[in-house]
């Protein structure tokens, strides 16, 4: 399946690929429209000030945090020790498994 195929969801986990957060994990927060959505990780970028970042430039985990997706929908805000939780919990169960030899199709 091709990245232009994938469709971006309100909690799901990102790779950044480019610019000066390369290589740093993020969740979506905000689709703004089918180009671009709003990324926070609750640590350098906040929830109340998401960066506006171009689909293209980001690789799509398939990896969608319940807690955060369930909270924004709620409420329509989320805490940013949310999203640093949901990023940990992806990096603890998903990362350093691929650490340990295992690959990922994708």
């Amino acid at each position: 399946m091709k990245e232009s195929d994938t469709v971006p969801e309100i909690g799901q986990i990102v790779r950044n690929r480019r610019g000066r957060d390369a290589e740093q994990y993020s969740v979506i927060v905000g689709i703004v429209d089918k180009r671009y959505v709003f990324l926070a990780d609750g640590d350098k970028r906040k929830f109340d000030r998401p960066k506006r970042k171009n689909l293209a430039h980001l690789e799509l985990i398939d990896y969608v945090s319940p807690e955060v997706k369930r909270s924004l929908e709620e409420t329509g805000r989320v805490t940013n020790g949310k999203l640093r939780f949901a990023i940990s919990k992806y990096m603890n169960e998903y990362v350093i498994d691929l650490k340990e030899g295992e690959q990922v199709d994708g």
